[in-house]
This record gives C-alpha cells, sequence and structure tokens, in this order.
C-alpha cells in the first residue's frame, strides 16, 4: 500500500531541512519538535488531571507527568518512556499520545523525561527508566494508581527503553510487569544492516544515516551496542519476560528488527503481537489527530493494554 497521503504531504513540507548531523543539537531538538506541534488535536484529549513533578534519578531530579484517568481508582499504571533518537524529544511531544492511552485503557501514565545524548550517554537513560519505574510502583497511591497492575510502553528509542526496563526488572528485583507495549521499537544496534534499512532507506521519514548517527551519539562506544541492555533483541533468554503488543511501520527502517524481537519472544513461549501498520512510516503515531488510520492503531492498542493490565 502506498504511503498515506498525508504523512506524504508532511514529508514534502519537510524536505529540504538539514539532517540532525548537520547542526547543532539544541537546533536538532527544535527541528524534531516541529512537526509534533503540527501534527497535533486542536483539542486535547480529555483526561481526569495532568501534573508535572520532579523525582529524584540517579542523575540528578527527574521530570515526569504524571495522567491520572476520570473514574475512580486506583487505576493500573502504565510507564511511558518517549521516542526520540535517545537526542531529541520529550514530554510536550507525547502528550497527546500519553493523553489517548490514558483515556483509552483507563490507566494511569507516568511519562518520563529522561536525560538525553550526547550530553548523556548510555547507561544513562536505561538507569532513569528504570528508576523512574520503581518510583511509580513505590508511590502510585499518591496519585490514584494500582502497582500490581503495571506495563511499561514506548515509542521507537522510547519503546527500546520499555523493553530494556522490562528486562532489567526480571532480573534486577522488580517489580512485576503485566505487559510491555512497544512502538517501531528500536531493538538492536545494527551491526549488519536488516533489510529494512535498505528498503526504506531514505524518502520516509528516519533515513538509515539518520539512524546510525543517533547510534553513535547514544552509545559511548559502539562496542556498548552489544549490551542488552542497549539492544534488547540481544538478551540471552526471553523467559519470564511479560507478554508484548509490537506494533511497526510498513515504512521504517526499523520494522524488522521490531519484528525480530516479537518472534523471539513468541519462539520463547511469551505471547507477543505484532502487527504492522500499513501505509504509515516511523512516527505515525503523532498523526493521531488527522489520520483514522492512526487512532486505530492506538485504540487497539488500548484494547490490547486494557486486557493485560485487567486480566
Amino acid at each position: 500500500m502506498p504511503l498515506h497521503p498525508v504523512i506524504q504531504q508532511a514529508l514534502a513540507m519537510g524536505a529540504g531541512l538539514p539532517a540532525y548531523s548537520e547542526i547543532p543539537i539544541a537546533q536538532a531538538r527544535a527541528q524534531a519538535m516541529a512537526p509534533y506541534l503540527g501534527a497535533k488535536s486542536p483539542v486535547a484529549v480529555a483526561v481526569a488531571a495532568v501534573r508535572d513533578l520532579a523525582i529524584g534519578g540517579p542523575g540528578g531530579p527527574l521530570p515526569v507527568r504524571v495522567y491520572t484517568p476520570p473514574g475512580a481508582g486506583p487505576h493500573p499504571v502504565l510507564v511511558f518512556f518517549h521516542g526520540s533518537g535517545f537526542v531529541v524529544l520529550g514530554l510536550d511531544s507525547h502528550d497527546d499520545l500519553c493523553r489517548r492511552l490514558c483515556a483509552g485503557a483507563s490507566c494511569v501514565v507516568v511519562s518520563v523525561d529522561y536525560r538525553l545524548a550526547p550530553e548523556h550517554k548510555f547507561p544513562a537513560a536505561p538507569d532513569d527508566c528504570l528508576a523512574a519505574t520503581r518510583w511509580a510502583a513505590d508511590n502510585a497511591g499518591e496519585f490514584g494508581g494500582d502497582a500490581s497492575r503495571m506495563a511499561l510502553a514506548g515509542d521507537s528509542a522510547g519503546a527500546c527503553l520499555a523493553a530494556v526496563t522490562a528486562l532489567r526488572l526480571r532480573d534486577e528485583g522488580g517489580p512485576g510487569l503485566c505487559g510491555q507495549l512497544l512502538f517501531y521499537p528500536v531493538t538492536d544496534y545494527p551491526s549488519v544492516l536488516p533489510q529494512s534499512y535498505h528498503t526504506c532507506a531514505t524518502g520516509y521519514g528516519l533515513t538509515s544515516a539518520g539512524m546510525l548517527w543517533f547510534w553513535e551519539q547514544y552509545l559511548p562506544n559502539l562496542g556498548a551496542g552489544a549490551n542488552p541492555h542497549a539492544s534488547p533483541l540481544r538478551m540471552a533468554t526471553p523467559a519470564g519476560l511479560p507478554a508484548a503488543y509490537v506494533v511497526v511501520a510498513e515504512y521504517d527502517v526499523l520494522r524488522d528488527e521490531g519484528e525480530a524481537y516479537a518472534r523471539r519472544l513468541n519462539a520463547a513461549g511469551i505471547p507477543a503481537v505484532s502487527r504492522c501498520a500499513s501505509a504509515m512510516n516511523h512516527g505515525f503515531l503523532k498523526f493521531a489527530g488527522v489520520i483514522p488510520e492512526v487512532r486505530a492503531e492506538i485504540d487497539a492498542a488500548c484494547q490490547w493494554l486494557d486486557g493485560v493490565l485487567r486480566a
């Protein structure tokens, strides 16, 4: 199926912008944020409350944004990590998606503003995400949450961090999780380029060269890409991990590694749903306010999330 016309139009409008690698990091971050501002819903998805907090993190104060759904609690808890290539974006870029997950699955969402590269190299981001998840579990009652019903979610690099955090919680004493919701995840440093790095190399937003640049910013050295806490696909075993829902995009450099992660879980007996969003590219969730098919993908993910959180 051809790339969705709304996405084609958005890509055409951004044609000619410099690659992130060609400009200062501050400029790259502003440029990355612009499409999220242009694609957001004209009216914010309603939730009962939104609170910005700063919690104690491994590197100092760690900003989080807590979304509470309507209705009497305690509600299940979803800890969310935004996409960014580990380098750009933050809480505001993913406000719309967090609202949709909060309302759609009737769960508290704790969105985490982890430290970004290149100022903070691996493992700063996964350390922040682990600390924030444990904070959410320890303090769930303060924001109407139920720590016994907890899941992780993220998109792109944030989905990588969700998968890594699930792995670390399994190996480092919990808390336990009900599921992991991963939208077009980064799962493996590409020491050998998968086919989707070739077929979707340019023309669809995230490029192969751009993704490799993100890895260079994130890792202290390229050898660190073999660490399962950077590349969760390289974990020794999936045994004991929570069920997963993995959404990839048809026109995405990361499509193959996302599907490979779901296959790895299923082969080990871990339930993993794998969906490929037709006519979509990397980052398509930002179009939820204007493309009905994107809202349908989020609704389906929320239905799965509601099921695992309330099983």
